[in-house]
């Protein structure tokens, strides 16, 4: 019971640094660091605290044959989910990105429904349908946001980002049933790293760290140390001891957090059509958990 409830717990911070990462990252870029660029310091950063973590942690050998699997976790985890998001988060507002990201867990459910075979019917399709009708409101939405022109494709990115994690958590799962976490995740990180870099490293060639202002450099290093290595090793730690879909429900309280700091800070303001979407999606993402907890066991 201790450990359910420090599992909790740590699934609770995850979702209050994610919610304050949404704002303090949209300060850094584009105006500081580029969102690319960005990524090869987040995911470079974060590769070295990881294996230094595994000189004491994680000393668990990797089958050969897993290593196919921990590619494609590299891949949907972190390289194609983090630059889709930072792309789409430098072009859209914190608000909505945050709403958007709602919808991993429907799509959790949709993509295990494919790979796995599973009938979606009732109130699991209703709740597919209500969230799908919030999540497109919320992206068509996007071409009127403030000075965003691009808010639209921003949006669109933050939603194929959700689409991408949901795809790491379905192929992630079957690591975590074989290996202690420190074991896999610095190989996640060091072939993110390489698979991250050919598209970042002319971003980062352009910052000029040193230059970089003091209070800048605090919030990179805090997206690097908090919301990129704490955060995946509280995730993958919560994951240890609940299912998938009760770590899937903490993601729920990101929009929360992200809304309170965003407009607590005047990076954003709330409108009639953020409310009516959020509300949509959250509705759906209801039904969904709800009635997939009975079945569980499948």
């Amino acid at each position: 019971m201790g450990k359910r409830n420090l599992a909790l717990v740590a699934a609770t911070v995850v979702s209050v640094i994610y919610g304050v990462t949404f704002t303090i990252a949209k300060d850094v870029m584009p105006a500081y660091v580029k969102p690319f660029g960005f990524i090869v310091l987040r995911v470079g950063g974060s590769a070295v605290l990881f294996w230094l973590c595994s000189l004491f942690l994680g000393k668990e050998k990797i089958d050969l044959k897993d290593f196919p699997r921990i590619v494609a976790a590299a891949f949907f985890g972190v390289a194609f989910n983090m630059l889709t998001f930072f792309q789409g988060l430098s072009l859209t507002s914190p608000i909505m990105a945050s709403v958007l990201m709602v919808t991993t867990p429907m799509i959790v459910l949709v993509l295990s429904a494919i790979i796995m075979k599973e009938k979606i019917l009732g109130k699991k399709a209703l709740g597919i349908f209500l969230g799908l009708g919030g999540t497109v409101l919320l992206i068509l939405y996007g071409k009127s946001v403030g000075k965003a022109d691009n808010a639209l494709w921003g949006n669109f990115l933050v939603f194929v980002n959700a689409i991408s994690y949901g795809l790491y958590l379905i192929i992630v799962k079957k690591l975590m049933d074989k290996y202690d976490p420190f074991a896999f995740v610095k190989w996640i990180y060091l072939f993110g790293f390489f698979m991250v870099l050919p598209f970042g490293y002319q971003q980062l060639a352009e910052v000029n760290l040193p230059g970089l202002p003091f209070d800048i450099g605090i919030k990179v290093a805090f997206v690097v140390i908090f919301s990129t290595f704490l955060t995946y090793l509280l995730n993958l730690l919560s994951m240890k001891e609940l299912k998938p879909t009760t770590v899937a429900v903490f993601i729920y309280l990101q929009p929360f957090f992200a809304t309170v700091f965003a407009i607590g800070l005047g990076k954003d303001e709330l409108s009639i059509v953020k409310l009516l979407s959020a509300l949509l999606i959250f509705v759906g993402v209801y039904l969904v958990t709800m009635t997939k907890s009975g079945k569980q066991s499948q």
